[in-house]
């Protein structure tokens, strides 16, 4: 009885307690989860076909698939599982939504990338990359709302500030600057678009994700009074 009551411990110290005001807004908070991350997949696959650069983490990726010959959206899962590793030294406690995360924005990705053609030229390809720029914010602002825990790079940049106590861009700066570069040399596309991107994100995450959380709140609210 105590080994089952310790292993019940030692999983509660490593997932996030999932809360609901019900099983309808568990329910719709999945969906919306989902909807974020297959959005944010669809997201990466109209950056990458505008062809003007993209995000450092990106660039990791499409320099690694280049150089290897593995496919961007398997790269990207790849990539997600070594960031998720790298959070058991700093103990930080996975949500269903960072395994997710992990697991599904690449093939959103790859399945974006089938279906997405190559812009004839430059002028369709930069709309693509703003467009794909503005729905990868508000699928971030979907996912996150959703609350069941952060994404594996966010969830890596919280618990190198908790560890470091340095300051919130010193460790993201680091952290892209590195990717970025190593990305670089392996190949991965830099231009414009990284630095739109980086200069971007930021913003426009700060407008939609307010947004998609008090109406998440709402909703909840909602739910909660008509149980």
């Amino acid at each position: 009885m105590t080994r089952v009551h310790h292993g019940d411990m030692q999983l509660r110290s490593v997932f996030l307690p999932i809360a609901s005001t019900g099983r309808r807004d568990l329910v719709e908070r999945l969906v919306q989860l989902l909807g974020g991350l297959f959005l944010y997949g669809v997201a990466l696959g109209l950056m990458v076909r505008g062809g003007i650069g993209v995000s450092p983490w990106d660039v990791l990726a499409l320099g690694v698939a280049g150089s290897s010959g593995i496919g961007y959206g398997t790269v990207t899962v790849l990539v997600a599982i070594v960031v998720l590793l790298l959070w058991i030294p700093l103990r930080q406690r996975v949500g269903i939504g960072t395994l997710l995360n992990a697991l599904l924005v690449g093939p959103s990705a790859d399945l974006a990338l089938l279906v997405i053609p190559e812009p004839p030229s430059i002028w369709i390809g930069a709309p693509m990359f703003v467009a794909g720029l503005i729905l990868l914010s508000f699928a971030t602002g979907l996912y996150i709302a959703a609350d069941f825990g952060p994404g594996p790079r966010d969830g890596l940049m919280t618990g190198l500030v908790a560890r470091t106590g340095w300051r919130v861009w010193i460790v993201r700066t680091l952290l892209e600057g590195s990717v970025l570069l190593i990305g670089f040399l392996l190949g991965g596309p830099v231009g414009v678009g990284t630095v739109l991107f980086a200069f971007g994100v930021g913003p426009l995450i700060g407008w939609f994700l307010p947004w998609a959380t008090r109406m998440r709140a709402a909703r909840s609210r909602q739910l909660a009074r008509a149980a």
